[in-house]
């Protein structure tokens, strides 16, 4: 891996992040198509350090409401608390599975280009469905934020878009359409920075200093582009443009079964 397709896998994942295209399913179509040499540990020690980038860009947009967040665990303001505790309920499903099951995880994240076109083809019917949802100005409860975070525990596959998948269960269950993508954000920023620091610490990775170097290099270009792509997603889903991003995933998906069926 080179510093150009290092820039060029950051840039994907900060735009793939946000909009509901699946940024895990694009990695993997892009490096497959860069014909990525990396060894498995080395490409998703990249993929983490990407989505990292992409988590500061949310802290960053979302600042305020993340210190609300934290501020409302030790709050007395009973609405504070309420929306700290489902943060924390809709977790849990995703940090289940990744700490049970987190050496099958990895055995997704290697060229399985094939599984990412067809979960693309599902990310884009849960768009196409969701789009057709009636605007309402419900909040998220309880209940909700659970459902949720089995949506973001499904999107753990490559192919299935977090942001997507999270928004059109949010957007499905009838919660306002603002309300539903700046859920999605917040709740998936506190797993970023555990799985990165599990992985971490773990010391299962082995950073050369060359891979360092790429690595800094793909965090910044995630983090500035991510960074955009957050705050236009936020405006997107407001005024009800899920269709055609299950349009697009439907096209990609397509698209990349005929190539490699024809290969």
């Amino acid at each position: 891996m080179d510093f150009l397709e290092a820039i060029l896998l950051g840039i994907v994942q900060g735009l793939t992040e946000f909009l509901p295209v699946s940024s895990s399913g694009h990695l993997e179509i892009v490096k497959y198509i860069l014909n990525d040499e990396s060894i498995q540990k080395q490409s998703l020690l990249f993929t983490v350090f990407l989505h990292f980038g992409t988590a500061i860009s949310t802290v960053i947009v979302f600042f305020k409401d993340i210190v609300d967040i934290f501020k409302g665990l030790f709050s007395k303001n009973k609405e504070s608390i309420q929306f700290s505790l489902k943060i924390i309920l809709s977790m849990i499903p995703a940090a289940v599975v990744g700490v049970l099951f987190d050496d099958y995880i990895e055995a997704f994240f290697n060229k399985k280009i094939l599984l990412v076109a067809c979960m693309l083809l599902i990310t884009g019917l849960l768009l196409f469905v969701a789009d057709k949802a009636k605007t309402t100005e419900k909040h998220v409860s309880c209940w909700d934020a659970i459902w949720i975070g089995v949506a973001q525990m499904v999107a753990i596959l490559p192919g299935i878009s977090r942001s997507g998948a999270t928004i059109s269960t949010s957007v499905l269950l009838g919660i306002d359409r603002y309300r539903a993508a700046r859920f999605s954000f917040l709740m998936v920023v506190p797993l970023i920075f555990g799985k990165m620091a599990k992985d971490l610490l773990s010391g299962d990775f082995n950073v050369s200093s060359e891979l360092g170097i790429e690595l800094i290099i793909g965090f910044f270009a995630a983090l500035i582009t991510g960074y955009f792509a957050c705050t236009w997603m936020i405006n997107l889903v407001k005024k009800s443009k899920l269709k055609y991003f299950s349009y697009y995933c439907f096209i990609v998906g397509i698209v990349v079964i005929s190539w490699f069926l024809v290969n």
